[in-house]
């Protein structure tokens, strides 16, 4: 999706994370939603670009859109 992304079953328990950190995306995404600025999550993890975070917002807005279809309407059409 984003090379500035990535999922590895061995980092991080297989959460999403920016590419070459330990930072997974919800910790980001989080922070970002708890009113941290930019500039405050770039202080916290110097080894993060403006860039990656953009790249998590990305990736949680991907994942929110996807649709759901509960169960319970799939056995209602049946």
């Amino acid at each position: 999706m984003n090379d500035r992304i990535s999922i590895h079953p061995r980092i991080c328990h297989g959460q999403a994370c920016i590419s070459g950190t330990r930072i997974p995306v919800h910790q980001i995404v989080r922070m970002f939603a708890h009113g941290d600025s930019i500039d405050t999550l770039l202080g916290a993890y110097s080894s993060i670009t403006r860039d990656d975070i953009f790249a998590c917002l990305d990736y949680a807005a991907s994942l929110a859109e996807e649709q759901v279809i509960p169960l319970d309407d799939v056995m209602l059409t049946q």
